[in-house]
C-alpha cells in the first residue's frame, strides 16, 4: 500500500464523513472515549517537551523506567524532554521528572513501522503511589477478541479537533498480527509480527496517543504506533506488540541504568 498516497486520499474523503481519518502516518491514533482518572490508569505518562506541551504517552514499567514509541523519540534530545506523572491533566498537577536518557530500537523501520518501542530512563526514580504505579509487560498477547483498553490525551478526531486536558480511555478487543492482518481487515502484508491490532466500534486512539498504553489482564500489550483513520471502518489501530519485544525493552532498560 502506498502510504502517503491512502494518506491523501483518506483527507480528502474526511470532508465526506463524520469520522475524521487519520493519516497513516506514525501517528498516535482516542475516539469516542470517556473520560477516565490517573487512578484508573497509574502507569500512564505525558511525555512532554521542557515547555510542558505533551506530544506522546508513554507507560511506566518500573520506578525510573518508561516505554513508549521509537517514532515519538526522532526529534528530540534528552534535554529537551521531560515525563508528567501521576496526574488526569497533561498541563497540570503530578509529578515532572527530566529524561535521564533514553534509546529507541535499532531496527525501527520507519517505513514499515517496525520495532516501533523505545525506553526512557527517568533522571531519578519516582515514588509508586495510587497514582503513579508502574505496569507489568505481557509475556504472550491474548488471543484476538480480548477485551482491551487504551487510554491518552490525543486529539477526538484528525481534523479541527483539540487535544483534552484530561485523561481518556476507550475498550477495544484485541486483534493478533494474522488475524489483523486478513482481508477482513484491509491491512495485507503491513501488519508485521511485531505488531498487534486492536478495534472498538467506532472507537480508536488518535493523535497525541502516540507511544501509550495498551492493556490487557492488567498487562502492557502494545504501545500505540500507527493507523490508517481514526475510528475508520475495517482498519484496526496497529500496536507494537509488547511480547515481542520484551527481551529487546528488558536489556534495553539495564543498559540504560548502567550507564
Amino acid at each position: 500500500m502506498n502510504r502517503l498516497l491512502f494518506g491523501v486520499v483518506a483527507l480528502i474523503a474526511c470532508t465526506m464523513c463524520n469520522a475524521s481519518p487519520d493519516l497513516e502516518f506514525p501517528f498516535g491514533r482516542i475516539v469516542n472515549g470517556k473520560n477516565a482518572t490517573i487512578e484508573d490508569h497509574p502507569y500512564q505518562v505525558s511525555i512532554q517537551t521542557i515547555r510542558g506541551s505533551h506530544f506522546c504517552g508513554g507507560s511506566l514499567i518500573d520506578s525510573q523506567t518508561v516505554v513508549t514509541a521509537a517514532h515519538c523519540m526522532q526529534s528530540y534530545k534528552s534535554s529537551e524532554m521531560q515525563i508528567r506523572l501521576g496526574s488526569t491533566y497533561r498541563n497540570e498537577g503530578g509529578e515532572v521528572v527530566s529524561v535521564g536518557s533514553f534509546k529507541y530500537h535499532e531496527n525501527y523501520n520507519s517505513s514499515e513501522m517496525t520495532n516501533d518501542v523505545a525506553v526512557i530512563r527517568l533522571s531519578s526514580p519516582v515514588r509508586q503511589t495510587a497514582k503513579i504505579r508502574a505496569i507489568e509487560l505481557a509475556d504472550e498477547t491474548p488471543a484476538s477478541g480480548t477485551p482491551a483498553v487504551v487510554s491518552g490525551w490525543g486529539t477526538t478526531c484528525f481534523l479541527l479537533c483539540s487535544s483534552p486536558n484530561y485523561l481518556l480511555d476507550v475498550e477495544v478487543s484485541l486483534l493478533q498480527h494474522p488475524d489483523c492482518g486478513s482481508d477482513t481487515y484491509n491491512y495485507g502484508d503491513s501488519i508485521k509480527p511485531t505488531m498487534v491490532c486492536a478495534r472498538g466500534e467506532s472507537a480508536d486512539a488518535c493523535q497525541g496517543d502516540s507511544g501509550g498504553p495498551l492493556v490487557a489482564d492488567s498487562k502492557l500489550v502494545g504501545v500505540v504506533s500507527w493507523g490508517s483513520g481514526c475510528a475508520w471502518t475495517n482498519y484496526p489501530g496497529v500496536y507494537a506488540e509488547v511480547a515481542s519485544l520484551k527481551s529487546w525493552i528488558l536489556n534495553t532498560a539495564e543498559e540504560l541504568k548502567s550507564q
